[in-house]
C-alpha cells in the first residue's frame, strides 16, 4: 500500500556518497596534506612515549598526577593501574592509544572550549548548533569510518578524524552549560567594578566554569577511549586492536584481558584529571 511513498525516494545516500567522491577527487591534496602532517606528529608522539623504559614513564605520569591532584592516594592508584598494563604486555598497544586520546583531546577542546563560551553569550547561536551537535552525537559511529577511510584510507589518521567528530560536541555542551550558568551577582559584581567583557571572561565565568570544563575534559577522554576498539577496525594501532582479533578468534580469554586494560586506563585517566569544585 505504500509502494506509492518509496517508488521515488529522496538520494539521501547517494547525494552524500556523489559529496565524498567529489570532495576526494578534487581536494585529494589536502586530504593527503593532512594524513601526512598527522602521520609525521603521532610517530614522534611514539617515539617520546616509548623510547624511555615503561617504568620512567609510569614514573612521570605519577609525577604528573601528583601536581594536578596533591594526593598520594590517586598517585598509588595511577602508579598501580599502569604497573597492572605492563604487566599484562599492552605497555606498547596503551602508548599507542594514549597517542590517540592526546591529540583527540587537544584538537575537541580547542574547539569544544571556544564554541562553548560563543554559544553561551549567544543563545540564538546555540540553538542554530543544537542540531548539528545532536547529529553528530547520535549517529552511529561506525558511520563516520566510512568517509575517513574514503579520504585518507586506514591507520591512525581515520580514526583519529572520527574520533573527534563523534567527541567534539561533549566539551562544546559542558563549557556551553558552565559558562551559562555562571550566577548573575557574580557578573553584575564585575560589571559594576568596570570590567570589561574580557575580564569579566577571564576572571569570574571561566573561573566559575571550569569544573565544567575539566569534566567536559575527561568526558572526551572516556569517549575517546571509548572509540579505540572501532577505529582498531580501520587499521588504527592500539588497545583496539586486540578487541578486534579476539572478536575475530572468538578468544575469551584476550578479549577480557584487553577490555580489562582498556577499563583500567580509562580509571587511570580519569582520576588524574579529575578536578573538584
Amino acid at each position: 500500500m505504500l509502494d506509492w511513498l518509496t517508488e521515488e525516494k529522496i538520494p539521501v545516500g547517494k547525494t552524500f556518497k556523489h559529496g565524498f567522491e567529489w570532495l576526494r577527487d578534487n581536494a585529494r591534496w589536502f586530504f593527503d596534506g593532512v594524513e601526512a602532517i598527522l602521520n609525521w606528529v603521532i610517530d614522534m608522539t611514539l617515539v617520546v612515549l616509548q623510547f624511555p623504559h615503561p617504568l620512567v614513564m609510569i614514573g612521570i605520569f605519577v609525577a604528573i598526577t601528583w601536581g594536578i591532584q596533591r594526593n598520594w592516594k590517586t598517585c598509588v592508584l595511577v602508579a598501580l593501574g599502569l604497573l597492572f598494563v605492563v604487566n599484562q604486555g599492552y605497555w606498547e598497544e596503551t602508548t599507542e592509544s594514549l597517542t590517540l586520546i592526546l591529540y583527540a583531546c587537544v584538537v575537541c577542546m580547542a574547539i569544544g572550549v571556544p564554541v562553548g563560551i560563543m554559544a553561551a553569550h549567544r543563545p540564538k547561536f546555540y540553538r542554530a548548533i543544537s542540531p548539528v551537535l545532536d547529529l553528530m552525537q547520535t549517529l552511529p559511529t561506525f558511520v563516520y569510518l566510512i568517509p575517513m577511510i574514503v579520504f585518507f584510507g586506514i591507520g591512525m589518521v581515520p580514526g583519529l578524524v572520527a574520533t573527534v567528530i563523534f567527541v567534539v560536541p561533549a566539551p562544546i555542551r559542558l563549557t556551553h552549560l558552565g559558562v551559562s550558568s555562571t550566577p548573575k551577582a557574580l557578573l553584575e559584581a564585575a560589571e559594576a567594578f568596570g570590567a570589561t567583557p574580557q575580564q569579566t571572561l577571564w576572571k569570574v565565568e571561566l573561573p566559575y566554569a571550569l569544573p565544567q570544563i575539566m569534566t567536559g575534559l575527561n568526558q572526551t577522554i572516556m569517549l575517546s577511549l571509548s572509540m579505540v576498539v572501532i577505529a582498531g577496525l580501520v587499521g588504527a594501532d592500539g588497545l583496539g586492536v586486540p578487541v578486534v582479533r579476539a572478536l575475530q578468534q572468538v578468544n575469551a580469554a584476550k578479549g577480557f584481558e584487553s577490555g580489562l586494560v582498556i577499563v583500567v586506563v580509562a580509571i587511570v585517566l580519569d582520576r588524574m584529571l579529575r578536578v573538584e569544585r
